[in-house]
């Protein structure tokens, strides 16, 4: 119990100081995070799929709770976990089927988004929906969309694509 405290303490801490120096652009959302079933495989696919878009696993800890080992990974850039995964989650609640939701992550480059969902490609993910141009979201927006290996839909994305 004691250690959940702490974790409980840190982690409010360390979203007060990420909240005060990400409040910049268009940015709406602080973090977000999923369970994962395979830890090893989707730390993995995280790694080498968010390298291609310039983002890397920037916090990882872990601790016991109830006799379990839980382990927890942070992505994000200049230090800043934006996405997170775990190990754990509610048992109620089942891992990737979660209707209507899924994660946009931005791209520099239509480049990024290339080898990004080729990376996914190769690390187990699956297609869902090629990259290209999607002038129906907005006339500059592109992206390409993958289910990750425990069935999480994700996306890379940019908004200023010209021909």
């Amino acid at each position: 119990m004691f250690k959940k405290i702490i974790l409980l303490s840190l982690f409010s801490i360390f979203s007060i100081y990420f909240l005060t120096k990400t409040q910049a652009g268009n940015s709406m959302i602080h973090h977000t995070s999923i369970s994962v079933n395979d830890w090893e495989k989707s730390l993995n696919f995280y790694d080498q799929t968010f390298k291609e878009l310039g983002y890397k696993r920037v916090m990882a800890f872990d601790f016991k709770q109830d006799g379990k080992k839980i382990y927890l990974a942070g992505y994000g850039d200049e230090g800043r976990p934006a996405f997170w995964i775990c190990n754990q989650g509610n048992p109620d609640e089942q891992i990737g089927k979660a209707r209507g939701v899924h994660f946009g992550f931005l791209a520099p480059s239509v480049e990024a988004i290339q080898k990004w969902y080729n990376k996914c490609l190769e690390l187990g993910g699956k297609d869902n929906g090629k990259p290209g141009p999607r002038a129906e979201y907005h006339p500059g927006y592109y992206g390409a969309f993958i289910i990750d290996p425990d069935g999480w839909r994700i996306e890379a994305c940019l908004h200023d694509y010209k021909k």
